[in-house]
């Protein structure tokens, strides 16, 4: 599943074909994908200056000069395309500029969706979020805070959007094995040194996974069509059964069915 480095990648990809462009046409091939396609989304797409590209957690936003949003998530297989040759069976929205590009939405499994928030409207889905991960606002105090008193395991809390908005399964591991703290120690029981280790160790990982391009899994791929290569990069997620670095083993637990990959001997 596209986690957040894979959706900003998204985002950086689409930014030179589509920012500050006119949308000449936007069509639907489909009823839509998880939810329906907002019913006047081609009435108030068509026409409108893009004026910027960003990110939230894992939702990907498109801003037009009329004030609408497009937000869009790429659920578990979905992906953008640019310029393609032909349109494929699972290219369900497709987007042309007045500079003639075409960028076409693909999402095999459907599970994704796109929305549409009209200016001044809150998206509701990010009332909830806890602060981004590379912004200023995840901080030592705020883990601490969010942690204190708390029994749940550390990796099940920072996937819980609340605390930190866009972190998942895959970089968790990752970020948890480098600041040498266990997936299923008690949130609480961590000393405010651990916690120091952790916000840079989370900040490391994403912009390391951003700069390869994301984690190449199943049907991810950039916009243009390159497969993200962090893969090569991790150091426990997927490698149950390979040494660790400190010369311990990887192993694997299954926790609230997603895989958890850590070494007993250096993360305590």
């Amino acid at each position: 599943m596209p986690e957040l480095p894979e959706v900003e990648t998204t985002v950086r990809g689409l930014r030179p074909a589509l920012d500050g462009q006119v949308i000449a046409t936007l069509s639907t091939r489909r009823a839509g994908l998880r939810h329906p396609f907002p019913p006047d989304l081609r009435q108030r797409m068509t026409g409108a200056r893009v004026t910027a590209l960003g990110r939230r957690a894992k939702y990907g936003l498109i801003d037009t000069d009329r004030g609408d949003r497009l937000v869009f998530h790429l659920g578990m297989s979905g992906r953008w395309r640019i310029d393609p040759d032909e349109l494929l069976p699972h290219d369900h929205l497709v987007i042309e500029t007045q500079a003639g590009r075409r960028l076409v939405l693909n999402d095999a499994r459907r599970f994704g969706f796109v929305d549409l928030v009209g200016e001044g409207e809150d998206y509701p889905p990010f009332a909830a979020l806890g602060p981004e991960p590379l912004g200023d606002a995840l901080t030592v105090d705020h883990l601490a805070a969010a942690f204190a008193g708390r029994g749940a395991p550390v990796k099940a809390l920072l996937l819980d959007q609340r605390t930190v908005a866009g972190l998942g399964n895959i970089y968790v591991c990752e970020a948890l094995h480098l600041a040498h703290i266990a997936p299923t120690r008690p949130a609480g029981t961590l000393t405010r040194r651990e916690v120091a280790a952790l916000v840079p160790a989370i900040r490391g990982v994403l912009e390391a996974a951003i700069a390869a391009g994301g984690s190449t899994l199943r049907d991810y791929a950039r916009p243009n069509g390159e497969l993200g290569y962090f893969a090569s990069q991790w150091r426990a997620y997927g490698r149950a059964g390979e040494r660790c670095g400190c010369g311990g083993v990887i192993e694997r637990r299954v926790d609230s069915g997603r895989s958890t990959f850590w070494c007993r001997t250096c993360q305590r």
